[in-house]
């Protein structure tokens, strides 16, 4: 059922010391949770898991757990905290993933817990962004012209009713929507105990939760910011109370997430938010609307300038290398512009008492006039500190930032010698080797750190089918994108929709859903012309539905039942290889005497390759087939290599088997 690793974590129950667990009676056939939790099954593994984590927890240990599709980790770990009488943090991927963990899995690990007499006080945190900030409300409300006048007002009344001021709420509201931008609470907004609406703050009662609560549910995005800012000192900014313990679910992303908290980066959308706060805050501190409109439309137009003439990413790239002293002509007489503008702006603010909101603009100001110096005018001192400068280009926006190449080292001392325990599981923990080493070295975990690996209890071998398409192109041949066409549109023909076709790039997203155009019998959704929850809801209603979709939906989504029984893939999902963190990170392996594909790229694509297929199987009763368009898969060696990471379903070599496989297995059941 489950396999450790070398350094495995001895079983609680194997010796004898004073926190023997007591775990296993809480997962019985007779147990509390057999009575709370509908259709009960006895799993080995998820009690193996929660004795091991309890274990962790109470021994103050570093912890991986691999816990496949199925295995029930989130009760697992939820129960095994609950009873440890600490004070710990759970950290998801998603503010999705939290609400189901906050509204589905704690509330029956709460009346389990309370059936022994333990009542463990839960609380949830997210990002400032999700909560309504109450004086920026009111200053939006006075912004004359204010083009989201309607919806601020609707805010406006639903601010009078909440009990969270939680923008999840806000069903009507769209994602992205200029008007949230304006009333949203942000570090860069936040007045503290000097706002006048401090004690009735949506935040503030957060934090105050969060205080009182035994368990903090939270999001990796807030976790680490809060890592940031504690790392800097400002603890007046952090997010969570001091913690004795922190668990991270979905932990394969934590390398991505951690090093985006540990650089910043400045954008013409957050330059957009800059001018048009500081408009509302200067309007509201006293300066003539006149004056606040002269010096923030300046702002925006040598923005403009600036973000206009910055090197573009070549190609399909979106992001690529930037270095101060390769910058345009251009580029650098519009960053001096910007600067004058941002400097006159602090002046401006500062007029006024500099206290409350008018201060913290002008720190604000400060900081992003920092930030856009040692990027464009570091001369290379970003690089030679072990970090890497670049320009990335997206649909609407264009940004320009700074990333640590290696975060390892940072989360060494930040976390794993500050917090006495740590807990990291995924069902995706382990690469191509089988082993946990890539990601506790990515991490910066202790060498030592105890691991646990805990198969799905579901039977892929008759329930999934992998195939691999490969009779088609190389996916660097020109002939590649039509091939990839024609043969989505066959696995889709004999699947009869109910599809996943999951890209690893927006441009392939485009190519395959243009081939599928007319040849769905269903409804063609495509991510990006709705909301991501709304794609799902949409997705769900019919079982005849496709869904061409990016890296977002290769991991935590959950569609279960007949909704979904295909699954396909174009490519091993590899690193963009000119990405800057990618260059970089290469070269340092290079440099150390080592393979960048084998020790980097390789397993970070088995990684996510491992999460595209868990897409597909998500209870008992599912079943489909994963099909790669990838011939690389099948025809080279670290393919091969690849596919014996992967669960172990059915192999199909042909369409025809492919389609024997739908017509036994997902035939429909005879009538009465």
């Amino acid at each position: 059922m489950s396999a450790a690793g070398p350094d495995a974590v001895t079983p609680p129950g194997a010796r004898a010391d004073e926190h023997a667990s007591p775990m296993r009676a809480l997962f019985g056939a007779t147990s509390e949770l057999s009575q709370a939790l509908s259709g009960f099954e006895a799993r080995p593994g998820q009690v193996e898991m929660a004795e091991a984590v309890f274990a962790a927890l109470s021994r103050d240990e570093t912890l991986f757990v691999e816990a496949g599709t199925g295995t029930g980790k989130t009760l697992a770990y939820l129960l095994a905290a609950g009873l440890t009488h600490k004070k710990v943090v759970i950290a998801t991927a998603t503010n999705a993933l939290l609400r189901q963990i906050v509204d589905k899995d704690a509330v029956i690990a709460s009346r389990v817990l309370a059936a022994r007499g333990i009542f463990p006080r839960i609380a949830e945190a997210k990002g400032l962004g999700n909560y309504l900030c109450l004086r920026r409300l009111g200053e939006a409300r006075l912004a004359p012209g204010n083009p989201h006048a309607g919806d601020i007002g609707r805010i406006a009344e639903w601010s009078k009713s909440t009990a969270r001021g939680d923008k999840s709420e806000l069903s009507w509201l769209r994602d992205g929507a200029s008007a949230w931008a304006d009333v949203a609470s942000s570090p860069d907004t936040r007045v503290g105990p000097l706002c006048e609406h401090h004690d009735e703050c949506f935040v503030t009662r957060m934090r105050r939760d969060a205080d009182a609560a035994d368990v903090i549910v939270t999001n990796h995005h807030l976790f680490f910011a809060d890592l940031a800012l504690r790392r800097s000192g400002m603890a007046f900014s952090g997010a969570l109370p001091a913690y004795d313990a922190v668990i991270f679910d979905e932990a394969h992303k934590i390398e991505d997430i951690a090093t985006e908290f540990f650089g910043f980066s400045v954008s013409n959308a957050k330059l957009a938010r800059l001018a048009r706060d500081a408009k509302g805050t200067l309007v509201a501190s006293g300066v003539p609307i006149a004056d606040a409109t002269r010096a923030t439309d300046g702002l925006l137009r040598a923005g403009e300038q600036f973000f206009g003439a910055l090197p573009r990413p070549s190609g399909a790239e979106e992001r690529a290398v930037l270095r101060s002293d390769a910058l345009p002509k251009a580029a650098k007489e519009a960053y001096f512009a910007l600067d004058t503008g941002l400097e006159l702006l602090t002046a401006l603010a500062l007029e006024k008492s500099a206290v409350g909101a008018s201060e913290r603009l002008a720190g604000r100001v400060d900081e992003l006039r920092a930030m856009l110096a040692r990027i464009c005018d570091g001369g290379g001192a970003e690089e030679r500190s072990g970090a890497v400068c670049w320009v990335q280009t997206a649909e609407r926006s264009v940004s320009i930032g700074t990333s640590p190449v290696e975060i390892g080292p940072t989360l060494s001392r930040l976390l794993f010698e500050r917090i006495p325990a740590v807990v990291l599981t995924s069902a995706t923990l382990t690469t191509q080797k089988g082993t946990f080493d890539f990601l506790r070295d990515r991490l910066g975990a202790p060498p030592g750190s105890a691991t646990l690996k805990v198969d799905s209890p579901f039977d892929y071998q008759t329930n999934a089918g992998l195939y691999v398409a490969d009779d088609l192109p190389d996916p660097r041949e020109p002939s590649y994108e039509v091939a990839a066409q024609k043969r989505s549109r066959e696995l889709v023909a004999l699947s009869g929709g109910g599809a996943f076709v999951l890209t690893t790039s927006h441009r392939m997203r485009a190519v395959l859903a243009r081939g599928l155009e007319g040849h769905v019998a269903g409804e063609l959704l495509v991510q990006g012309e709705m909301p991501k929850e709304e794609l799902l809801r949409r997705f769900r209603e019919r079982e005849d539905n496709v869904l061409v979709a990016t890296m977002g939906f290769w991991e935590g989504v959950d569609v279960r039942g007949r909704a979904l029984r295909l699954v396909v893939l174009d490519k091993i999902p590899f690193a963009v290889p000119s990405d800057p963190l990618t260059v970089f990170r290469s070269a340092r392996l290079e440099a150390e005497g080592k393979s960048p594909f084998a020790d980097y790229a390789l397993p970070e694509a088995a990684l996510s390759l491992k999460q595209g297929f868990g897409r597909l199987i998500r209870s008992t009763t599912d079943a489909g087939v994963v099909a790669v368009l990838d011939p690389r898969l099948a025809t080279k060696g670290y393919g091969k290599v690849l596919v014996r990471g992967l669960p172990n379903a059915r192999r199909l070599s042909t369409l025809d088997e492919v389609g024997a496989f739908y017509a036994t297995l997902l035939a429909p059941p005879a009538a009465c």
